[in-house]
């Protein structure tokens, strides 16, 4: 009888929800694995510029629950692509609308989804042209995911790219920050916070196009915080344009119910996904002309400088607090909120 030693059993790597969060293992992900693969070199936009004016992006949907207050997957899909297209200085022109649908999946909800993303295309004046639909098993899709994918044509003088932050530039945020997130986690969990939270997804766009129309090329950086939130989008710029970015803390804009909600949870609201909201970095020689243009937009009213581009360490982001100190402001590693979008 001949005696051996058996083969060392080896666990792989696995894929964890929060390389979804749009964190550090997020980016880990991408940069060990999948930008490789496909050859993508420079720093990840919300959308690719394509030649010189057309504008691509495309996006999946996985939120739960699928309604939820202030909007549904449907909207929120639209919202979201449309969004992605206007962050790279694009008009939208078209969408397309895919669906994976799981097995015992109401017929009266689909109805009511596909007209919900119907009518939020309808209301930002873009078309959707063509799509896909499949059907999986039960258990194998969790009722419903969207995957939506938009082409834009560039604005005119419009050049934003997260790459393009400078020393001098005014940080600007258009409005209150963590809604969409909150909300997302009190309808899911049943948590019993204030209706007056509801998620902020709205199309920005027409908002984009004023800024453009104030500040031109001055417009350097223009992000929407979703997932990973503020901290994540800050981070990103300065990383991708070696800068140093300084916020102060007190000016960051977070409602009174999700600052509140976040403490009881123990969450950080600069975490918290967004979906109505974007951050800019804008030349100080047109900084007020883009506030003036923003605020005189119901989706940019609120929009509030919270702090500059300097010539500190690049790739870092500092908050100054009420106290005189100064934090450092990471990404998270993992995931705080899955499923938010």
């Amino acid at each position: 009888m001949t005696l051996s030693c058996p083969v060392p059993r080896v666990e792989t790597e696995r894929v964890l929800l929060g390389h979804g969060s749009g964190g550090q293992l997020m980016a880990e992900l991408l940069a060990e694995v999948i930008t490789p693969a496909l050859g993508i070199t420079g720093p990840l936009e919300d959308a690719a510029l394509i030649g010189l004016d057309q504008v691509f992006s495309t996006d999946s949907y996985v939120v739960t629950p699928r309604f939820f207050p202030g909007g549904d997957i449907g909207s929120l899909a639209v919202h979201g692509t449309v969004n992605d297209l206007a962050m790279r200085g694009a008009r939208p022109i078209a969408l397309s609308l895919a669906y994976i649908i799981e097995e015992g999946l109401p017929i009266s909800e689909l109805r009511d989804i596909t007209h919900s993303a119907a009518a939020a295309a309808r209301a930002v004046g873009v078309p959707i042209v063509t799509g896909d639909t499949k059907v999986v098993g039960r258990g194998a899709a969790d009722g419903l995911y969207i995957t939506t994918t938009g082409v834009g044509v560039r604005l005119r003088d419009a050049w934003p790219s997260a790459a393009s932050a400078v020393p001098g530039d005014v940080v600007l945020v258009s409005g209150p920050i963590g809604s969409h997130g909150i909300s997302i986690l009190n309808a899911r969990e049943g948590l019993g916070f204030d209706a007056d939270i509801a998620s902020d997804s709205q199309p920005l766009h027409d908002l984009v196009a004023a800024m453009i129309t104030a500040g031109g090329a001055d417009v350097h950086v223009l992000r929407d915080p979703t997932r990973g939130g503020l901290a994540t989008s800050l981070n990103e710029i300065a990383t991708a344009s070696d800068v140093c970015v300084e916020i102060v803390e007190s000016a960051v804009p977070v409602p009174a119910l999700v600052a509140a909600a976040c403490e009881l949870l123990g969450l950080d609201p600069w975490h918290v996904a967004n979906e109505g909201c974007l951050v800019a970095f804008v030349a100080q020689a047109s900084a007020d002309a883009v506030v003036a243009a923003m605020r005189a937009l119901p989706e940019g009213s609120e929009t509030t400088i919270i702090g500059e581009v300097t010539h500190g360490v690049p790739g870092r982001v500092v908050a100054h607090t009420l106290v005189g100190s100064s934090r450092v402001v990471d990404v998270l590693v993992g995931e705080q909120l899955p499923r938010i979008c």
